[in-house]
């Protein structure tokens, strides 16, 4: 009896419709919110019927989807990994003409974006993907997936700041808080921290270190849950291993303790 559920709830998850603009973006073409500008503006056709309302529901896999005119089959899922160096802006394009991260990247890639962000001043480890709902799951706070920063501050740390940032300290009208922290190596004027977070907040590592008046000197993400910057040179990309997706998404089903089994639509 268990077993015929199981297999209908399998069934009736295969069948779920979802929005318009969420089966496009689903499929790689382009971001959920460009998808929902393209119906809008009558580019869009399910089925041979023009349609603008973005949240029209589609069986993908079933449904026939055009754009100006063309259909729109399933894009390859690309998954990479970026050496996001510093000064470079996590975003496609940039109104103050500033280098992005696409400059990094190689030539002749469908659409793609960055999982989250790492602001203009950070560094390090950068998601790359046009799987949007994978990367909606990873980026999260709500998912809690561990993120690694190695940070240099120009200062000379020690436990009692540790003890503090792990503690939460009130910023504005947030509570934030770091998962772990720990001292890496000091120099004679400054110190290289190690910083954890499973929630991931707007530029929280500089906004906490900000209430204590601590400069932050360089701020490098190294990891991603069980995935590790390694020794990538800085600017360059490469594709995620199968392996390590599987990993990445274990971290997540962990942190939310879903069953291996969990499917996500």
């Amino acid at each position: 009896m268990k077993r015929t559920i199981s297999n209908s709830k399998r069934h009736a998850g295969a069948l779920k419709k979802v929005g318009l603009a969420r089966a496009i973006s689903k499929l790689g073409y382009c971001s959920r919110s460009r998808a929902a500008e393209l119906i809008r503006s009558g580019r869009v056709h399910l089925n041979e019927a023009l349609r603008r309302d973005p949240e029209t529901p589609v069986h993908i896999g079933k449904d026939r989807i055009e754009i100006d005119g063309k259909p729109l089959a399933g894009t390859e899922k690309i998954y990479l990994v970026l050496n996001k160096p510093r000064g470079v802006v996590s975003s496609a394009s940039d109104e103050k003409g500033r280098e992005t991260v696409y400059a990094f990247l190689p030539p002749g890639l469908p659409w793609v974006a960055p999982v989250g962000r790492l602001d203009k001043a950070s560094e390090g480890l950068l998601l790359i993907t046009n799987d949007s709902e994978w990367a909606a799951r990873i980026a999260a706070p709500e998912t809690h997936v561990d993120k690694t920063y190695h940070v240099q501050v120009a200062t000379i740390a020690d436990e009692r700041l540790l003890n503090e940032l792990r503690k939460g300290i009130q910023v504005d009208v947030e509570w934030l808080r770091v998962k772990d922290a720990s001292i890496l190596r000091h120099g004679e004027r400054n110190s290289w921290i190690e910083i954890v977070l499973d929630e991931g907040k707007n530029r929280q590592i500089r906004r906490m270190l900000e209430q204590f008046r601590i400069e932050v000197l360089r701020l490098v993400r190294v990891a991603i849950g069980p995935l590790n910057l390694g020794e990538l040179p800085k600017g360059a990309t490469r594709t995620l291993e199968e392996e390590e997706k599987q990993a990445l998404d274990r971290a997540v089903r962990a942190a939310n303790r879903e069953p291996a089994s969990a499917e996500r639509f």
